[in-house]
């Protein structure tokens, strides 16, 4: 079988593995979508981030869908054919946080396409994969396996929104419209938010929010002083998701927001500074989101039932063999937003 291998920056080779077989409790799934994540981009570009970076050659991926196509020992719960979105989440269930049901905080947690321990997680851009049953969300046979590629990102944008006690009626501000941000806004509409703003530095990403429900979108580096108007009376938003890790970002995001207002950090970037003072005096809740864990089968539910806008996300489907070329693609946040991989 293929396996997409990053060796390093700008370094990735379609590499042929050996096929796996299914044990008790597991399946194999023939994996039919793959979508590329920042995650993926951040070796493939540079060779990691921040202090995580490649010290052996790793499969990258983690957003897949495909059919299985052979069921281990005691599997009861699928069948051959079925179509499936895998969850590259693998919590180890023994630690002080699995016990307290906080599997994303897990102490020893396997992510698919990760070098934060070593030796490297593998990732699933293969086209055989197997996984365990329990990681398989079953969506109806006529989901496009594309759109049931989703199943990750939306579960870190359901997430995210999951953060805030109700979102129903209140303003939002999201910043930065990449995948998870334009998910976050389409959820956002979802869950019934009254009014959804936008932010970005490319027109394009910003286009693409107002497709699955941007109620206004501002290009901030164009027009930043389009915001000033929203701090004024302490504060407009009821709620603002940071999805971008940019320090400015953030900033702005407290003047914005109304006293007793909720900041969701979403975007990973390097260490910032807050205005504390203005935190402190407008009472406001700050809360991070790290990845997912029930939400995963929430997303694939939205997903075969139709309720998320995913078709105007995805921008580009390359064949396994022109791996080189999607990941070139999904680089360019003008020309893309989500770009993916059949096997």
């Amino acid at each position: 079988m293929k396996s997409i291998v990053c060796h390093g920056p700008k370094d990735i080779r379609i590499e042929e593995q050996v096929s796996p077989v299914a044990a008790a409790n597991q399946v194999l799934v023939r994996v039919a979508a793959g979508g590329i994540c920042g995650s993926d981009l951040h070796y493939y570009n540079q060779g990691g981030f921040g202090d995580i970076r490649l010290r052996e050659p790793m499969i990258l991926g983690h957003e897949v869908a495909g059919y299985v196509a052979m069921l281990g020992e005691g599997v009861t719960d699928l069948a051959l054919g079925d179509l499936v979105a895998v969850n590259p989440s693998r919590p180890c269930g023994n630690c002080e946080y699995c016990a307290s049901a906080i599997y994303n905080q897990c102490l020893d947690m396997r992510y698919y396409g990760s070098a934060m321990r070593f030796p490297h997680v593998q990732g699933a851009f293969s086209q055989e994969l197997v996984v365990n049953a329990s990681q398989c969300a079953k969506l109806d046979a006529d989901t496009d396996p594309q759109y049931a590629a989703f199943a990750e990102p939306l579960a870190v944008a359901l997430a995210a929104v999951n953060k805030v006690d109700k979102l129903m009626g209140k303003r939002l501000l999201v910043t930065g419209t990449g995948p998870i941000g334009a998910l976050v806004v389409a959820v956002a509409k979802l869950y019934g938010a009254l009014e959804v703003v936008a932010t970005d530095i490319v027109d394009e990403a910003l286009a693409r929010a107002r497709t699955v429900g941007a109620d206004q979108t501002i290009n901030v580096a164009k027009n930043a002083s389009a915001l000033d108007a929203y701090s004024s009376g302490k504060g407009y938003f009821d709620v603002v998701i940071e999805a971008s890790g940019n320090e400015q970002a953030l900033r702005t995001a407290v003047g914005v927001l109304r006293p007793r207002g909720t900041l969701v950090l979403l975007g990973l970037g390097g260490e910032v500074t807050l205005p504390l003072n203005q935190l402190v005096a407008k009472e406001i809740s700050m809360r991070g989101n790290f990845r997912f864990h029930e939400e995963f089968f929430w997303a694939a539910q939205l997903i075969n039932e139709n309720r998320i806008p995913l078709q105007p996300l995805l921008t580009g489907v390359y064949a396994v063999d022109n791996a080189m070329e999607a990941f070139e693609m999904a680089s360019n946040r003008r020309q893309s937003m989500k770009v993916q991989l059949t096997f």
